[in-house]
């Protein structure tokens, strides 16, 4: 916040310990942002009872302004509303959503990502339900969509995930928090120094059939922020593969994710003596492929997932 602004006149503090900028200051800045700030003066009716966004698969929706009845259908974005401080409105997570622990076993679970429960959804009568187009069934989401605003997030890079980071912050009345978040993971992932080689790493999600990560995924983009170039890099979304491929490619490195299939040692050796030239380990799936505040971990993990690279 700028120093030359005076609380009590241009702002206070709420109970919830958020800044709340005054009539005053509006009028003084002259303009309105679109957010609905609570005192803003510019609307005969308050901008409060509604807000209007563009989700990131363009749809346009309405949303219940600050939005009181919140379910999740997306592990990664559950644990950025609570990041948010949101934890107070959400009536509803998947049963995948275990971040943070102890809040999310409290919630109702709605069912999975993939197959969540539609009259569990409508008997918690939310006002707005956070989706995201890879993770949640079309099918599923089109008939919430009927009868609640749904915001989807699609996000493929490191700034989609920062859009959608200030997008969910502004719709949630936490515009301000959610603008520090997606700050601080830029910045974290501007001053972490990256894997200096020229080594190719083959990153599996799942097995028999085994598929990969491949281009166009968000996994990709953190296998590059990371500093390894992806073998699968050519192929797009998840594909399936036969081990002759890798054995033929010879990936230097070979990441087991932690999830959604959970490999463990055995996958490990038998990939190891497979491929007895690559260096073979286990990565935490969450730091590469969750796209919300986990992302301030993330070049953590990554500085000590170079030290058992080397």
């Amino acid at each position: 916040m700028s120093p030359e602004l005076v609380e009590g006149t241009d702002y206070y503090i709420n109970d919830q310990g958020l800044w709340v900028f005054t009539a005053e200051y509006h009028l003084a800045r002259g303009y309105c942002c679109g957010s609905g700030c609570l005192h803003c003066p510019y609307t005969s009716e308050r901008v409060s009872q509604s807000i209007q966004s563009i989700d990131q698969m363009g749809n346009e929706l309405s949303v219940p302004f600050p939005p009181k009845r919140i379910i999740s259908l997306v592990p990664s974005q559950t644990e950025l509303l609570f990041d948010l401080g949101l934890e107070n409105v959400i009536v509803g997570v998947t049963k995948f959503c275990v971040h943070p622990l102890s809040e999310t076993k409290s919630k109702e679970k709605i069912g999975g990502t993939k197959k969540f429960n539609i009259d569990k959804i409508s008997a918690l009568q939310p006002d707005l339900i956070i989706g995201n187009k890879e993770e949640n069934y079309p099918e599923g989401i089109q008939t919430l969509q009927e009868h609640f605003p749904v915001w989807m997030s699609d996000i493929h890079t490191l700034s989609d995930a920062c859009s959608m980071i200030r997008e969910v912050g502004k719709i949630t009345n936490r515009m301000q928090i959610g603008n520090d978040i997606a700050d601080e993971i830029i910045k974290s992932f501007e001053s972490f120094v990256p894997l200096n080689s020229q080594l190719r790493a083959a990153y599996f999600i799942w097995s028999e059939p085994y598929m990969v990560a491949a281009g166009d995924t968000f996994i990709d983009e953190m296998m590059k922020k990371f500093g390894v170039t992806n073998v699968f890099g050519h192929l797009t979304r998840y594909p399936e593969v036969s081990l002759e491929t890798v054995i033929d490619l010879q990936p230097e490195l070979i990441f087991l994710s932690s999830e959604p299939y959970p490999f463990n040692e055995k996958h490990m050796e038998a990939f190891q003596k497979l491929l007895p030239s690559s260096k073979v380990m286990i990565v935490d799936g969450e730091y590469f492929s969750w796209y919300g505040s986990r992302l301030l971990l993330t070049p953590g993990y990554f500085k000590s997932l170079i030290a058992r690279c080397s």
